[in-house]
């Protein structure tokens, strides 16, 4: 298996495949919510955007989109911290899933700074009619195939004013071994014991994101590496 982490798997993810979902993907959504917590999966991309914000100026009103959000839990910490800094901030969670949307929403029913759409990322121009600050992808990237990702980052470019924030796994035997272990004690979920390990297997290495850059054409990329085994991946946009 630690031999096959050389390069990224190509296999499907089950949340891959649109076509499923019910119960099992809603339960899927929920469990999620819990290994995140567990592997502190919103660090980086606080990280990223603290980042932003501070070259952005420290304005005290700006707006989110999260792009693949699933369940959006990754953004409470975003919200705790700008209540910290008396921030005033609005965010958007999008997903292409009706399941992940209404656990969204009822993740988020008390909380007016969050709005939940329905959408997709090829198509944000249907959703979105003008442009957030920062545009954050958390654990999503990973669901594209490498000679997909210069489409993937330009769409998440033209959405946003300030850049983008990507926050995803980094390929390793130590997540990949820690995952799959950890998934077997908290979950009997088919797509959380499947897609646990395999997202792993799908995540970046420092190589991958030089490669991604090369092939930005002019596009500069900041990847830091941030415990627990994950990259903050920010792209400035040239709007700034």
């Amino acid at each position: 298996m630690f031999n096959r982490l050389k390069y990224r798997a190509l296999s499907p993810e089950l949340m891959d495949d649109f076509s499923e979902g019910g119960p099992e993907l809603v339960e899927a959504l929920r469990h999620l919510r819990k290994l995140n917590r567990i592997f502190h999966a919103a660090a980086p991309t606080l990280y990223g955007m603290k980042r932003l914000w501070r070259e952005a100026g420290k304005p005290k009103q700006f707006t989110i989109l999260d792009v693949g959000c699933g369940s959006g839990d990754i953004n409470r910490r975003l919200l705790k911290w700008a209540d910290r800094n008396e921030l005033q901030v609005s965010i958007r969670l999008i997903d292409i899933t009706e399941e992940a949307c209404e656990e969204a929403r009822l993740f988020y029913k008390d909380e007016p700074k969050v709005e939940v759409i329905l959408g997709d990322l090829f198509s944000l121009q249907d959703v979105q009619d003008e442009q957030a600050d920062v545009v954050t992808a958390g654990q999503f990237v990973h669901h594209f195939a490498n000679e997909e990702l210069p489409r993937v980052v330009d769409c998440l470019l033209q959405a946003s004013r300030w850049g983008v924030v990507i926050n995803d796994i980094h390929r390793h035997w130590i997540p990949w071994t820690a995952v799959w272990m950890t998934t077997r004690l908290v979950s009997n979920n088919r797509y959380i014991r499947h897609d646990g390990p395999l997202s792993v297997a799908k995540g970046f290495r420092r190589e991958d994101w030089n490669q991604l850059e090369r092939s930005l054409q002019g596009v500069k990329l900041l990847a830091r590496w941030i415990p627990l085994f994950r990259y903050a991946v920010v792209i400035r946009s040239d709007r700034v």
